[in-house]
């Protein structure tokens, strides 16, 4: 017999995710779907997955455990999220109507929107304010079932405002349920004062700012955004890589707006994951393939930035990459903190079963971001974050019904209806 403080009972399914990480091929369709199933934990960490007949003489229940009876429910892994960019000063809604009447991505960056325009709010932003905001996008986060998330600098654009962004993703981990994995962005844009000489700035990253970052402990991965007109195929190796010798883990930005090499790049250094893809063929995605490079998909930025196309998931599962997906959230493209509603473009705009769209937006997301040791699956020995739906896994794809119950985190509601 094990102990348990919490316990969600009665699940009519209960979807694991469990197994080892990350799934790739046929194995991405494997969500291990419970019937009459019990999820139960002791101090945050699960102690028990599997039918409630078995949970009966498996658990007992603590005097003051807490019980959710989920009947009629589905109970899934908290959603993790491994591409945002959540912390940011200003407001870019101006942008959208543009957008709408016709505007591209580019034009609205040569004209001094896109991101120049968030750089300029965020280093006017005190830390405070940043702080209050992000932690204002959380809870929307958290309300989606997002339990896990990464979350990004990459609006200062120097040593001060980067720093600056990171210590406030810091700050508010301590002080959110949110789980959260930082990461250094500088090398987001070429800020408009470097412009005439970018070499400057690339050297400025490698040589001041992630030494900064390392000295202060503030972030886990390093990021470029390897597109036509940032950050070449060259300088975002020598940016990884410098980040990679002060244990930053390289992560990329890649091939969004057109085959800018950003994929390749990622699997030359072993990047944990390249993130949106979109313009990626068979050659690459065997290259991402053979170094274990995750693809993580942003078809909500693929859909707000009116962008024409969706990354190719098919030719992905096809090639053996594993397929994480993300919200992208940010105040450009990224106009929605659902997992839901990534779950469902991912299924009707990039061809993913159901499956393997929870899969990529559990377990896979939590190895794109190296949490699945704790997180993206309901087994025992991790932690208990869990999302509870109204209804069968297929109602998570109803966007706008008011589908999500409860949020679990650690083994605490977080959120309830």
């Amino acid at each position: 017999m094990v102990h348990a403080d919490f316990l969600i009972e009665h699940a009519t399914t209960l979807v694991t995710c469990a197994g080892p990480a990350p799934r790739r091929g046929a194995a991405q369709r494997e969500i291990g779907a419970l019937p009459d199933a019990t999820v139960a934990s002791f101090q945050g960490r699960i102690v028990f997955a599997g039918p409630a007949d078995d949970a009966k003489r498996a658990v007992t229940a603590t005097p003051d455990a807490t019980r959710l009876e989920a009947r009629g429910c589905t109970v899934l892994p908290g959603f993790v999220d491994p591409h945002t960019h959540v912390v940011y000063g200003g407001d870019r809604r101006d942008e959208l109507r543009r957008r709408l009447a016709g505007a591209t991505y580019a034009e609205i960056a040569a004209a001094g929107g896109g991101i120049v325009s968030t750089v300029r709010a965020t280093r006017e932003a005190s830390e405070d304010t940043l702080a209050a905001s992000m932690k204002t996008r959380l809870d929307e986060m958290l309300r989606q079932g997002t339990t896990t998330c990464e979350a990004k600098s990459g609006y200062g654009l120097t040593p001060e405002s980067e720093l600056k962004m990171l210590r406030v993703i810091a700050r508010v981990a301590r002080e959110h349920p949110m789980e959260i994995s930082p990461t250094f962005l500088g090398a987001h844009e070429i800020p408009v004062e470097y412009r005439s000489r970018r070499e400057e700035y690339v050297r400025q990253v490698i040589d001041e700012m992630i030494p900064a970052v390392k000295a202060e402990g503030l972030a886990e991965w390093c990021d470029v955004f390897c597109e036509t007109g940032v950050f070449t195929p060259e300088e975002s190796r020598r940016i990884l890589e410098a980040g990679a010798a002060a244990g930053l883990r390289p992560r990329i930005h890649a091939d969004e707006l057109a085959a800018s090499g950003g994929a390749r790049v990622a699997a030359e250094v072993g990047a944990r994951s390249a993130d949106h893809v979109l313009f990626v063929d068979e050659q690459v995605a065997g290259a991402m393939a053979k170094a274990g490079v995750v693809a993580t998909l942003l078809p909500i930025a693929s859909f707000y930035l009116k962008l024409g196309r969706f990354a190719p998931a098919r030719l992905f599962i096809e090639s053996g990459v594993p397929v994480a997906l993300a919200t992208d959230i940010n105040p450009g493209g990224g106009l929605s903190a659902s997992m839901p509603f990534a779950i469902a473009l991912g299924c009707f705009a990039m061809n993913l079963t159901l499956e393997e769209a929870i899969v990529a937006a559990t377990i896979n997301a939590a190895y794109a971001i190296d949490r699945h040791d704790r997180v993206g699956s309901l087994e025992a020995g991790k932690q208990l974050d869990a999302v509870l739906i109204e209804g069968d896994p297929i109602d998570l794809i109803r966007i706008g019904a008011k589908t999500i119950r409860t949020v679990v985190k650690k083994g605490r509601v977080v959120h309830s209806v």
